[in-house]
């Protein structure tokens, strides 16, 4: 009996971090701009594909992974297919991570048509050129990932925002993002002559940030199509600001109602409407118990987020 006291507050808490983690990542995903969605949900379903028609035999990788040119299993279409297949978990996770991370701020910049004009172009250029050091080095092999795009969208976003900060893991201090993106292509030029025969197809990454780069000077030297680099950066700062405005208001809000509530109601009031408020978060747990979380209504998931945003 004491055990389980222990235990029933400790499972309350976990219950209400795992209804904050869901009710945040759909709230995040919805706000995710359309092609980078689009692009995360086939690459995600595309890996579900291929792990089930493995188990059937079907190698799915194989025959839409680019193969060397000069290979009987080549043809033209894998330039496409290869960049939405991932050997495994580990190395979708990355891509998708990256994509999600740095292509919804380009996508808002650019626009979904030029971002996934962008997306795909340099992702069958990182092809070409990975085919290109092939034929060079007369060694054949089966590439796939769509580490090249992604390599490319780095590069836009250190491009398009050179000074913005980012935050890395170990490192305590942030990095700006021109330094960031220098540094992964001095870090792939040592590993495709340090690292050759790893598996990983460094040539192909630096492909992608060629292109990239390529099809960025271009529009950056042609006005009319509407690519400028300080439009990107006026987006950022509006972006920022409008955190921090929305984050003040908040803080701002919440002090006022606190204030006015002591003023306005007195204890046997708090309690009661704070005691409504409880049984019916109660019965929408409830509710998710029997049903799951589908089952709310809009305005039962938006009382949920409010409560765990208030906890």
């Amino acid at each position: 009996m004491p055990f389980a006291l222990f235990l029933w507050p400790v499972m309350d808490i976990f219950r209400n971090f795992a209804l904050k983690l869901l009710i945040t990542s759909e709230t995040m995903f919805q706000n995710i701009p359309t092609v980078t969605k689009n692009l995360l949900i086939i690459n995600l379903l595309v890996f579900m594909a291929t792990w089930l028609l493995e188990a059937r035999g079907v190698d799915l990788s194989y025959a839409g992974g680019l193969h060397f040119f000069m290979s009987p299993h080549f043809h033209f279409y894998q330039f496409l297919t290869y960049l939405f297949l991932h050997a495994n978990f580990w190395h979708l996770f990355g891509n998708m991570f990256a994509l999600w991370m740095f292509g919804g701020v380009i996508e808002r910049v650019w626009g979904p048509q030029k971002f996934l004009f962008y997306y795909l172009c340099c992702g069958i250029g990182a092809g070409f050129a990975q085919e290109v050091v092939q034929f060079l080095t007369m060694s054949g092999s089966l590439t796939i990932g769509a580490s090249g795009a992604v390599y490319a969208v780095l590069l836009a976003f250190g491009m398009t925002f050179p000074n913005e900060r980012i935050y890395i893991i170990p490192f305590p201090f942030p990095i700006k993002a021109k330094w960031f993106v220098m540094g992964y292509i001095a870090l792939e030029l040592f590993n495709s002559v340090n690292s050759y025969g790893d598996g990983v197809a460094h040539m192909a990454h630096l492909g992608g940030m060629l292109f990239g780069f390529l099809l960025i000077r271009y529009w950056n030297r042609h006005p009319g199509n509407r690519y400028d680099r300080s439009r990107g950066q006026q987006f950022f700062d509006q972006l920022r600001q409008g955190f921090e405005q929305r984050q003040s208001r908040r803080e701002g809000s919440r002090h006022m109602h606190a204030e006015q509530g002591r003023r306005a109601e007195d204890d046997m009031e708090y309690n009661a409407r704070k005691k409504a408020r409880q049984e019916e978060i109660d019965a929408i747990l409830d509710k998710i118990r029997q049903s799951g979380y589908d089952s709310l209504t809009k305005e039962e998931k938006q009382k949920l987020f409010e409560a765990s945003r208030d906890q």
